[in-house]
């Protein structure tokens, strides 16, 4: 369900693409069958277009990667973690507006 701007995040690339980013990173862990899920997805693909290459934004399918779900103690999605400077700052969970996604992203610049 990610798109051209959106990274698809597994367990094979987190580390090149979130742990050693160099921008900050939103990371969506979510699933298919999961409705606020699937109302996030197009948040997250303007978000990604309008921010360009000063942040990342990637999706973790967590039935596809348990193992990053569990790393990161997903117990309900969608859930967002924020990196900066490879390290989990920030979570959120539950659907989140453009404007509330855009300010905690500005917070991490």
């Amino acid at each position: 369900m990610a798109s051209e701007a959106v990274l698809t995040i597994t367990e094979a690339n987190f580390e090149s693409e979130v742990t050693s980013s160099t921008v900050p990173v939103l990371v969506d862990f979510w699933a298919e069958w999961c409705g606020p899920c699937r109302m996030l997805g197009p948040i997250l693909d303007d978000l990604a277009k309008e921010q360009g290459d000063k942040v990342k934004i990637g999706k973790v399918n967590v039935d596809e990667s348990p193992n990053l779900a569990a790393q990161f103690s997903v117990r309900s999605i969608p859930m967002m973690v924020f990196f900066k400077d490879g390290k989990a700052v920030e979570t959120v969970v539950g659907v989140q507006s453009k404007d509330a996604l855009t300010k905690r992203l500005a917070a991490l610049a």
